[in-house]
């Protein structure tokens, strides 16, 4: 199979790359001069991509996007949070949509399980309705950038991730540091849901759907089964370390420490993967504690 990536250089899809799409052909996009045949340059801040790309390509894989990291989110950075995720998901779609036949087969573009908002304790899944804020709002203008694709009549898959579960990046990264020093601990109560998932599930449902369930289309929660309060996170992550996450940090301390990040740290998501689930998808984590373990062993 040959897929056309953007997105490429980031943590999953370097993962995707040298996991589940091994063996396959893939062309990465990028933004700079290009080192290989198998690299073509773009531009998605002015909607240029050259048509040939996709000449012979039968998926796609969209991951780009800023990292949220833990800046504070300024007027600028949320624009750029934006416009990172929203430019080049309308370019690759309008590219697929104007392309000539055939066409690539498939469009998975990545997406995020907040879109749904602050639900509290209600579960939520892919049937639900977009919630209100800035990341729901971000998340539905980027899904809506794939349309032009979905209307040319291929197949999108629209990536709604949880978050992935790894010690050297993502939502890990930043608390490492504070929970082996013994200082981590719930955050604003901790009665706020967390939709995680490990990373090697996270890997295989994109294979799965890319590969096994291409009847599958639309919006696809890629989180855990089972989903837990920050509480109930906080302790499996301090026992993974062999340290106490006892002490309790309030919002106020969050928001002054990162800013518009702690929007989403004090986001309760209690949302499930009912479109996996349904589809016979094999989690191999479905506790948190187990995969907080696995994702913190030396690879």
């Amino acid at each position: 199979m040959r897929i056309l990536m953007a997105g490429a250089s980031g943590f999953l899809g370097n993962r995707l790359i040298t996991g589940p799409l091994r063996g396959h052909e893939i062309v990465r996009l990028v933004r700079r001069a290009p080192k290989g045949p198998d690299e073509i340059r773009w531009t998605p801040a002015s909607g240029q991509l050259d048509p040939e790309a996709l000449d012979g390509v039968d998926a796609v894989i969209n991951l780009s996007g800023a990292n949220i990291g833990d800046q504070r989110w300024t007027p600028a950075f949320r624009r750029l949070l934006r416009d990172s995720r929203v430019e080049p998901t309308r370019t690759l779609a309008e590219a697929i949509a104007k392309h000539g036949t055939p066409r690539p087969a498939t469009f998975i573009s990545a997406s995020g399980i907040n879109i749904y908002g602050d639900t509290g304790d209600r579960v939520v899944d892919e049937t639900d309705t977009p919630g209100e804020g800035f990341f729901p709002d971000l998340c539905r203008v980027w899904e809506a950038a794939t349309r032009p694709a979905e209307e040319a009549g291929v197949r999108v898959v629209l990536l709604r991730s949880g978050v992935p579960l790894e010690k050297d990046e993502g939502f890990l990264k930043p608390q490492m540091l504070p929970f082996r020093l013994g200082v981590g601990g719930p955050i604003a109560g901790g009665r706020q849901w967390v939709p995680w998932i490990s990373l090697d599930d996270w890997l295989s449902a994109v294979g799965f759907l890319l590969q096994e369930r291409t009847d599958l289309a639309g919006p696809v929660n890629v989180t855990s089964p089972v989903p837990v309060t920050n509480a109930a996170f906080t302790k499996a992550f301090g026992a993974a370390l062999h340290r106490p996450a006892v002490l309790p940090i309030p919002e106020f301390g969050v928001r002054a420490a990162v800013g518009g990040v702690a929007e989403l740290a004090v986001m309760s998501t209690r949302a499930v993967p009912a479109v996996l689930s349904r589809a016979g998808f094999p989690f191999r984590h479905n506790d948190v504690s187990t995969a907080l373990k696995d994702a913190l062993e030396d690879r």
